[in-house]
C-alpha cells in the first residue's frame, strides 16, 4: 500500500476545545503515512501556538509542507482563520482535500465552504464529510484513501 504524506489541520489558535479529536484523528491517519504536523494534537501545545517560534517561520514551515503533501485533511469544527487559508492553498495546489465536520446543535457549516465544491466543480478531489463521532470520522477517513488507492491505480 502507497504511503502519503499527509498535512492535517485543526485549529491552534482559534480554540483547542478538539484537540483529544485531532489526536485520534492523527494517530488513525499514520496507518496511511507520515502526517507531518502530528503537534497539531499535542496536549501540550498552547493556545497561543508553539512557543518561542517565529510566526514567519510557522507559516512558511507549513506552507511548504502543505506543498509537499499528498493529501490535506483538516478537521474544521473549531472555526479558524489559520485552518482556512490552508485549506485555500490545499485547494490552489490541487491538493486531495477531506475536510470532517462534526455536526452540532445549533451550529452548521459555512455555506461557502459547503457550496465551494460543486460551484467550482472540484467534488472528484475536494471531499466535505459530516460525523458525529470518531469512529464516524475515523470510518470517512478510511473510505477518502479507499478511493484515493483506487482512483492512482486506474490511473
Amino acid at each position: 500500500m502507497k504511503k502519503y504524506k499527509i498535512y492535517f489541520a485543526g485549529s491552534i489558535r482559534g480554540g483547542r476545545e478538539d484537540v483529544d479529536l485531532y489526536l485520534q484523528m492523527i494517530e488513525h491517519l499514520k496507518k496511511y503515512g507520515e502526517v507531518f504536523t502530528e503537534h497539531v494534537g499535542d496536549r501540550n501545545l498552547a493556545l497561543l501556538g508553539e512557543d518561542n517560534i517565529d510566526n514567519t517561520y510557522i507559516c512558511e514551515r507549513d506552507l511548504t509542507w502543505i506543498a509537499q503533501s499528498d493529501v490535506f485533511i483538516a478537521e474544521i469544527t473549531t472555526a479558524s482563520y489559520g485552518v482556512g487559508f490552508e485549506t485555500r492553498e490545499a485547494v490552489d495546489l490541487k491538493k486531495q482535500i477531506l475536510l470532517l465536520y462534526r455536526q452540532q446543535e445549533g451550529k452548521i457549516f459555512s455555506a461557502i465552504g459547503a457550496g465551494y465544491p460543486t460551484w467550482k466543480g472540484i467534488t472528484d478531489w475536494y471531499k466535505l464529510r459530516y460525523y458525529n463521532t470518531i469512529d464516524e470520522a475515523k470510518l470517512h477517513i478510511d473510505q477518502f484513501f479507499s478511493e484515493l488507492t483506487t482512483r492512482n491505480n486506474t490511473q
